[in-house]
């Protein structure tokens, strides 16, 4: 059996970001004077910036308000944001098993960083900029053995990376969206992590 070493999403798999998130959004509106409905952009976390930045700013003002909403994120992200219930016992979890944790994330990693530190959240290693298909290079790299997340496309992630998908109902996919996607288990929220690895690793044990 390999060493233990599972990844996660971070927002609304670990974080709950949405009000600081929500108040970056409202930030850029106030900069740009471009309107973005920061409700419902937060209501859909998961793809990268870009793709949500795309629905509320022609396509030649893209790149411009990328950068701007990241200048104006640890400003505004950052204290805002809290750890979803069962986030820290989960990272324990691993630790006590001996295991690893790994963030793989479509955030940039310099803003993942600051999330992490600020909540205190210690991880092994952090990869940024990713999504879907390309978060599995991540996690082969690292050696993951599973991967959580709140969305469809980290399941597609563990999928390409041959690894299994925990998925978590926290953010804007269902129990139904993630065990379409391929989810090997879903789970209501973190609090249920701990149980589930174990019955994970006994399985493997058994196999």
């Amino acid at each position: 059996m390999p060493a233990l070493t599972v990844g996660f999403d971070l927002d609304m798999t670990l974080v709950d970001s949405r009000p600081g998130i929500a108040a970056a959004y409202q930030a850029l509106t106030a900069r740009t004077g471009v309107p973005v409905d920061a409700e419902l952009a937060v209501s859909r976390l998961g793809p990268p910036l870009r793709t949500e930045i795309a629905h509320w700013f022609p396509p030649e003002q893209v790149e411009s308000a990328v950068l701007a909403f990241r200048e104006l994120y640890p400003a505004y992200a950052i204290t805002p944001t809290l750890p979803l219930p069962g986030a820290r016992e989960a990272i324990d979890a691993i630790r006590a098993r001996g295991g690893r944790v790994l963030v793989v994330t479509s955030k940039i990693a310099r803003l993942a960083r600051l999330h992490l530190d600020h909540l205190g959240l210690t991880v092994d290693e952090l990869a940024g900029d990713l999504f879907a298909e390309q978060k599995a290079t991540a996690l082969r790299e690292h050696g993951a053995t599973h991967y959580v997340g709140d969305h469809v496309a980290d399941m597609v992630a563990a999928a390409a990376a041959g690894v299994p998908g925990i998925g978590v109902a926290t953010g804007p996919c269902s129990r139904a969206e993630l065990r379409a996607a391929g989810a090997d288990m879903v789970l209501d929220q973190l609090t249920e992590f701990p149980a589930a690895l174990d019955g994970m690793i006994q399985l493997a044990l058994e196999q």
